[in-house]
């Protein structure tokens, strides 16, 4: 018996010394920061308003902040590398549209020979509609960032600085109650000669925070003020406007300022831990 108890405790005891000595190991880890290098997608929401605007004609009335009621809601999409030095070069899909389901700027003045006052319109068989009409806007931007560095614990948070610029573009959405007849004038085709479809060039500057927590996975995050100037022009071969003189090609040239907040949620991917483990 005292032989078969000694058999079996001699492997025990071996195999708890196995486990105890990395439990021991682990109790002396020091830490020391390090920089997170990785790829990290950003999904974001914020508020965009409409600053100052021009156009080279002249023209009254056509440029974003006339044309469209209060600010916009911006959402967007982000893909980003983090550098160990702390530079993010990215690429960026912004969605936004009014704050307002219904915020084009006096219709009935523009569009006449569509709208009453009051913002009603006449459907098929002489019967009141109504029509919701509203911006909604585009951009595509490729872009470079610079983290600097200011808690001496975590380099990779602190302040942030963005530059950015791509290709956008901008229009008017015309939407009907389904339970009323059709519009002739905004049905299929013929509501292009009314949405101020514009293309251009959009360039971004962004000042904000971003944050990467060392310890939870999910806690990262950063916040912008940004500011844009856009440079458009009409898409269209012939747009319909009163308020702005247009029953014809629209070939005015428009620059557009839009300055907003920004809050970034992001999923850092597989990189280098934000420590280093040192076992002795």
């Amino acid at each position: 018996m005292k032989t078969f108890i000694y058999k079996l405790s001699k492997p025990l005891i071996i195999t708890l010394s196995l486990i105890a000595i990395p439990l021991g190991t682990r109790a002396q880890v020091r830490l020391t920061p390090d920089t997170l290098e990785c790829y990290i997608v950003g999904f974001s929401a914020g508020v965009m308003m409409p600053g100052s605007g021009s156009n080279s004609l002249g023209l009254q009335g056509g440029n974003m902040k006339d044309l469209y009621n209060g600010g916009n809601l911006n959402f967007a999409i982000d893909g980003s590398y983090k550098t160990q030095s702390g530079w993010l070069p990215s690429l960026d899909a912004d969605l936004w549209f009014g704050l307002s389901s219904d915020n084009l700027n006096q219709r009935d003045k523009r569009y006449s020979n569509i709208f009453l006052p009051g913002d009603y319109t006449l459907c098929w068989g002489g019967y009141d509609g109504r029509v919701t009409a509203y911006n909604r806007g585009l951009a595509v931007r490729p872009g470079i960032g610079k983290i600097i560095r200011v808690l001496p614990k975590n380099p990779n948070s602190g302040l942030l600085f963005k530059m950015s610029a791509g290709w956008m573009m901008q229009k008017t959405v015309f939407n009907q109650d389904f339970d009323q007849s059709p519009v002739p004038q905004l049905k299929g085709d013929y509501a292009k000669l009314y949405d101020h479809l514009r293309n251009g060039v959009i360039l971004t500057e962004s000042i904000g925070l971003i944050y990467m927590s060392n310890y939870l996975t999910y806690i990262n995050v950063k916040l912008t003020f940004d500011i844009s100037q856009c440079w458009s022009w009409s898409s269209r071969s012939y747009q319909i406007d009163e308020i702005m003189g247009l029953n014809g090609k629209d070939n005015s040239r428009y620059f557009d300022l839009m300055y907003g907040f920004k809050l970034t949620w992001m999923f850092p991917f597989t990189g280098k831990p934000t420590y280093d483990y040192y076992y002795y």
